[in-house]
């Protein structure tokens, strides 16, 4: 992990453009690849950003400075223009021990793998945990055309849950005997910005009643 603090300027192009003026910015780059840029008073959502697979190069800017180039695949590009760098620190965070999920997470990934078809007829469960370079998949199924299905499961159906399964979905459809997968993004509350962010990239959603869930005894279950 490299992180950046630095004077700088950013500039995105692809399906929409996008200008953030010269200020001073926390710039992280990951191993995975990916590219964030971050204000003091946004929390954990950066300003702008590219996911991975996508590319960067730096070449020789004005006065001293610097221009990151971060492209993907499909052509958007975000450039960075770096007027003067504050500081300048990498690390090696070494292997990711993974998630450790609350009880109700768990629980609700227990009950769907359980009754997989609640998804859809036809469904059926390929795995739980399903490992990948990024961490584990929830449940990976497949519907009844037979086509992979990628499930991540959140209490709460965020943004940021929204990006974690669109990664998993980027990673998986590079497998030829995987691809086509789908995504379903399945939660007890879902956030209408995760939900239209969900929908645009192709993802369903599904709500989930874990009380309703854990009163059920036989193999009915109930899906809202």
């Amino acid at each position: 992990m490299r992180l950046v603090l630095a004077r700088c300027q950013v500039d995105y192009a692809g399906r929409l453009t996008a200008h953030l003026p010269m200020a001073n910015r926390l710039l992280l780059v990951k191993s995975d690849g990916s590219v964030s840029v971050h204000s003091d008073d946004r929390a954990y959502k950066p300003l702008n950003w590219m996911s991975p697979p996508c590319w960067l190069t730096e070449d020789d800017g004005e006065n001293g400075g610097a221009v990151w180039t971060v492209q993907n695949k499909a052509g958007e590009k975000l450039v960075i223009t770096i007027e003067q760098v504050l500081h300048d620190l990498a690390h090696e965070l070494g292997a990711e021990p993974g998630l450790v999920k609350d009880g109700v997470e768990a629980h609700l990934q227990e009950l769907l793998a359980e009754h997989i078809v609640t998804l859809g007829d036809g469904y059926s469960l390929v795995r739980r945990e399903f490992p990948t370079a990024i961490g584990p998949v929830d449940i990976l199924a497949r519907d009844a055309e037979g086509i992979a299905v990628a499930v991540e499961i959140k209490r709460r159906g965020e943004i940021d849950g929204v990006e974690q399964l669109t990664r998993y979905l980027e990673l998986l459809n590079r497998d030829p005997l995987l691809a086509p997968v789908r995504g379903v993004f399945a939660a007890q509350i879902i956030k209408p910005q995760a939900r239209t962010l969900a929908e645009d990239r192709g993802i369903r959603c599904v709500t989930l009643d874990y009380d309703a869930l854990r009163g059920i005894e036989s193999d009915e279950f109930r899906l809202f």
